[in-house]
């Protein structure tokens, strides 16, 4: 297994980090006439997080934070349209012109999306913590030996040839 501090790994992983949030939002964007959404650029997002536990790296917000926000939003965007008397999940569409970009359309969808991407996120997130992905990329630290002095003094461990150790006992014979 690859060491989790590893800084080739977590330099990699701070490489690619960018690439991937770029690559998500790309799929999210997309998703409404493409393939791609809310789900897929979730999953990404949750690779992401999920390498950066993996190797120690800090993650910047909880699970159940995400997986609120996420379930408001997509349950608002959902019941909004019931009280306009418009059908469940009904979308709205916006199109306005962008200087540099033109015509752009966006609605209610994306919206939507963006819940079921912090739903997502969420969820690997909560899997990796229940996994306990973070005491793997922290492995604990064996204990220190006490000073000799200290545990001679107590008794409990022989000292060099010829010294006052303990007499007798299974294995050593008397003086």
């Amino acid at each position: 297994m690859i060491a989790p501090r590893s800084p080739v790994v977590q330099t990699g992983i701070r490489a690619a980090s960018p690439l991937a949030v770029v690559v998500a939002t790309y799929l999210f964007f997309a998703g409404h006439n493409q393939p791609g959404g809310g789900f897929a650029a979730g999953l990404v997002l949750g690779a992401v997080v999920a390498l950066r536990m993996v190797t120690g790296m800090a993650v910047p917000v909880r699970a159940d934070v995400l997986l609120a926000v996420g379930g408001v939003l997509a349950a608002v965007v959902a019941v909004a349209p019931l009280l306009l008397g418009q059908p469940l999940l009904d979308q709205v569409v916006v199109e306005s012109t962008v200087p540099v970009l033109g015509k752009v359309k966006s609605g209610s969808a994306q919206l939507f999306d963006a819940g079921v991407a912090a739903i997502v996120v969420g969820l690997v997130l909560a899997v990796m913590n229940g996994l306990g992905v973070e005491q793997m990329a922290d492995p604990p630290v064996p204990a220190q030996p006490e000073d000799d002095r200290s545990v001679r003094e107590a008794g409990l461990a022989g000292g060099p040839a010829g010294s006052n150790s303990r007499v007798g006992g299974p294995g050593g014979g008397g003086r």
